[in-house]
C-alpha cells in the first residue's frame, strides 16, 4: 500500500517529533506550509517532514527562525528538499556558525581565567559588564528617575 500523499498536523507531529503547537507556530511564521480540507483541517505535503527535520537541527546549532525562514525560501515548495538543497543551506550558514564558535571559545575561555582571577565583581568583570560606566556610581537603578517619590518621603 501506497503511503498517503498529504499528512495531518498530528501525523507530521508524531513523525517528525515537534509538537502540534510548534508546526502551528512554523507555519504562522511562513517555515512550513499546508492547505485546508473542506472540513478546515490542515493538511501538510510529505515534504514537510523534511523542512521540520531541517528547522529542528538548525535550531539546535543555534540559527534563528528568521534565517531558517529565509533560507527555506530558496527551496521549490512542494518538493522534498534534496542532499544538493542541504548543501546550499549549510554552506549559507557555515560562515555565521563558525563565528558563533569562535565565539563560544573566547567566552569559554574567558570563563576559565574567570575562576582563578577573584574579581567576582559584576562593576569590574570584562566579560560580565563590559565597559559599564553607571556601575562607578554604585549598585541600583541609576537611569530610573522618580521625582514624585521624592516628594512623597518628604511629606511622609
Amino acid at each position: 500500500m501506497a503511503p498517503a500523499a498529504e499528512l495531518t498536523v498530528g501525523q507530521v507531529a508524531a513523525r517528525s517529533g515537534v509538537a502540534v503547537s510548534a508546526l502551528h507556530f512554523y507555519e504562522a511564521r511562513g517555515l512550513i506550509r499546508s492547505h485546508r480540507t473542506s472540513g478546515n483541517q490542515r493538511r501538510y505535503g510529505r515534504d514537510v517532514l523534511r523542512r521540520v527535520a531541517i528547522i529542528k537541527i538548525a535550531q539546535e546549532v543555534g540559527i534563528s527562525l528568521a534565517e531558517i525562514a529565509t533560507a527555506l525560501q530558496s527551496l521549490p515548495e512542494g518538493r522534498t528538499p534534496t542532499r544538493d538543497d542541504w548543501s546550499l543551506l549549510s554552506t549559507a550558514w557555515r560562515d555565521g556558525l563558525d563565528r558563533k564558535i569562535g565565539q563560544l571559545k573566547k567566552l569559554r575561555d574567558g570563563l576559565t581565567d574567570c575562576i582563578g582571577c577573584g574579581c567576582m565583581s559584576i562593576d569590574k568583570c570584562p566579560l560580565r559588564n563590559k565597559d559599564d560606566r553607571l556601575a562607578r556610581q554604585g549598585t541600583g537603578a541609576r537611569r530610573l528617575v522618580l521625582p514624585s517619590l521624592g516628594s512623597r518621603r518628604e511629606g511622609t
